[in-house]
């Protein structure tokens, strides 16, 4: 039910370096055993959670061979940015940290989504060691070794979890399925930065989900450009899992996570077909009943502009079929306002839409022409002022929307996953709630529990986004 400027491929910025306007990414230092012969690498992640997965295959891979992660850049020998270009703004944050990485340590590789346009970079930061593109793994460490050496390593010191090092807290953790992405969407430039649709082994993400939920995750979060279209591009076919065959296919995929006994959360899925059969599993308490689908608007002549699938009607008939068979799903949705051409009367359509709809989370942002996107050549273009209007109008429509459906939380119990523990009490998230991009519970004055509990919570406050509730006895304990 959380409104916000919101751009789904850039959903948080994370480092593990030390500056006044970043983010200490402090689980790379706690899920890795730091050697002091170690060279040392300092690490710069930016843009979504599919970014976020790159950097932690990349730090995996640095601990494996003896490098050490530091959180400083005094202390570094290199340090590594890993970009978002997704749109200009996320161009120019990870251009000024670049810029920012140079001035203070001077030796910098230059990898992820940005890397695609290394002429770009080179010509505003002619100085960088190297560039790659995304989830250029092997060609990321090959720039390490030319330009500071493998240090001594002995695995018997530098252990490394079977998990790999994590940027997220260690009670959740995203969960790659696949590469790349077989749309063409006119606003988008992915498919140019991380290629057409590669979907993982079947069996190589079910042994990820296994290492983690053993190592103490409780939410894995399936995340990719398109989880809806995991394994079309391999036909669908059948892989192996622990001995037993497994169809590389979403339904499969979601079944055979539901035994891992952990909360398993979908995001960036199309609503095709298939997504129907995923409801059931929902509604047997398998997998969290939350489904993240980017509509993006809801007139079909902006939509045919925006080459994406779907219509209002057919989307409303689906909700309400889903709906029917699992109550209690929670929908979680972005959109584009001010699109080139978007009329008042289509705007005011994509509101009427929002009315019937009745999505429990929403996020918005204004059309940003992006470099490269073909929807920067169609016409009538809207303006700024005319653009922020319409979002304010889409915020508080939404708002009234997510305040009305919070309301009816109260006086209910919900399983939460405790995130954090501060000054004033404990703060979670219930299945309705993914992290960084939704809303949270609140349990004022609740000290008794640590990050990674779940606990029971009867919600007895709520306002436009957030609850707040007191803890329950759970009748099992």
């Amino acid at each position: 039910m959380t409104v916000e400027q919101f751009d789904p491929n850039h959903v948080k910025q994370t480092t593990t370096l030390e500056t006044p306007n970043k983010v200490i990414a402090e689980q790379a230092a706690q899920n890795s055993q730091q050697s002091e012969a170690g060279s040392k690498i300092g690490f710069v992640s930016l843009g979504c959670p599919k970014n976020l997965v790159d950097s932690e295959r990349i730090l995996t891979q640095l601990r494996t061979e003896g490098y050490e992660v530091v959180p400083s850049y005094d202390d570094a020998d290199m340090v590594i940015v890993n970009t978002c270009g997704f749109i200009d703004a996320a161009v120019q944050e990870s251009l000024d940290t670049i810029g920012e990485a140079l001035k203070e340590n001077g030796k910098v590789l230059v990898t992820g989504c940005l890397g695609a346009k290394e002429d770009e970079i080179t010509q505003i930061h002619p100085n960088v060691l190297g560039v790659t593109g995304p989830h250029a793994y092997e060609e990321v460490l090959n720039q390490v070794h030319q330009h500071v050496a493998k240090p001594k390593h002995n695995p018997f010191v530098d252990l490394i979890p079977d998990h790999g090092v994590k940027l997220t807290p260690k009670h959740f953790a995203y969960l790659k399925i696949s590469e790349g992405c077989n749309h063409r969407c006119t606003f988008c430039i992915i498919p140019s930065m991380r290629g057409d649709l590669d979907s993982r082994p079947v069996g190589d993400v079910l042994g990820e989900a296994k290492r983690l939920a053993n190592a103490g995750v409780k939410e894995l979060l399936v995340i990719s450009q398109d989880t809806s279209a995991y394994g079309v591009d391999v036909k669908h076919k059948m892989d192996f899992y622990e001995g037993m065959p497994v169809k590389t296919h979403m339904k499969a995929l979601c079944e055979e996570l539901a035994k891992q006994g952990v909360w398993v959360r979908l995001h960036y899925v199309y609503p095709y077909p298939h997504v129907d059969d995923i409801i059931p599993l929902m509604a047997q308490g398998k997998i969290l009943p939350y489904l993240d689908i980017p509509f993006q608007h809801a007139n079909k002549r902006i939509l045919k502009l925006m080459k994406r699938p779907g219509s209002s009607e057919r989307v409303l008939e689906r909700i309400k079929k889903w709906r029917e068979i699992c109550p209690e799903l929670v929908i979680r949705s972005t959109f584009i306002v001010g699109f080139p051409g978007e009329t008042e009367e289509e705007f005011e359509e994509l509101l009427e839409f929002l009315r019937e709809a009745q999505l429990d989370r929403v996020g918005c942002f204004k059309y940003s022409p992006v470099e490269g996107a073909t929807a920067n050549d169609l016409p009538d273009h809207v303006s700024d002022d005319v653009m922020e209007d319409r979002l304010q109008r889409f915020m508080a429509v939404q708002a009234e929307i997510s305040a009305a459906k919070l309301q009816d939380r109260i006086g209910q119990e919900y399983l939460v996953l405790i995130d954090e523990v501060n000054s004033e009490g404990a703060v979670g998230r219930s299945y309705m709630d993914a992290p960084e991009v939704d809303g949270k519970v609140y349990l004022t004055d609740e000290f008794d529990v640590k990050p990674g509990d779940q606990i029971w919570v009867q919600i007895i406050h709520a306002d436009e986004h957030d609850v707040w509730g007191v803890r329950v006895e759970d009748d099992e304990e």
